[in-house]
């Protein structure tokens, strides 16, 4: 099966950004794998000017018609870099100067209270098992998304929203 996109090389993309005088924001996905939820995370990604998303080469959702339906075409326009290993991108984005963020029920600090300024990258776990814990040791910061509700619980597209929404919101980007 062929790709309907291309995929991006991450360092090409990370320098790219730092050339642009830009502070890098890539968003890391671990294991999801709904396409809509996927084009759903890319559509939001790309309306609020993250440089590109990360996925791992296998237990990731693949991008089919209905992936580039939900996004809105956003699939065509956000590069998307598939990485072998999500471990060895992270450990690459931590040495390339990104504070890395994640997204857990784990974490007890809120997202609001966090300054998410300067090159970053967000990782955001899948639908049934939340981030891999190799990952979770790897982050600067866990955070959390403030719920008041009973079920506190997001759907992912959801709750990736919210988090790009306020990381770019303290950017004064939005």
């Amino acid at each position: 099966m062929i790709s309907p996109v291309a995929y991006h090389e991450l360092d090409w993309v990370i320098q790219s950004v730092y050339e642009k005088g830009e502070d890098p924001f890539v968003l890391v996905l671990d294991r999801i794998k709904d396409v809509r939820n996927f084009g759903a995370i890319a559509r939001t990604a790309e309306c609020f000017g993250v440089h590109a998303i990360v996925i791992p080469s296998k237990e990731a959702a693949l991008i089919t018609s209905d992936a580039i339906k939900t996004s809105a075409g956003a699939l065509y326009k956000i590069p998307v870099c598939k990485v072998s290993s999500l471990n060895a991108a992270v450990d690459f984005l931590k040495g390339c100067g990104l504070k890395i963020f994640s997204c857990t029920e784990k974490s007890d600090i809120l997202i609001n209270k966090v300054k998410t300024t300067g090159p970053k990258a967000l990782i955001m776990g899948s639908e049934e098992d939340g981030i891999d814990n190799k990952l979770l040791v790897k982050c600067d910061y866990l955070v959390k998304i403030p719920l008041s509700g009973s079920i506190q619980s997001l759907n992912v597209s959801v709750a990736c929203a919210i988090m790009i929404y306020e990381v770019q919101r303290q950017q004064n980007i939005v």
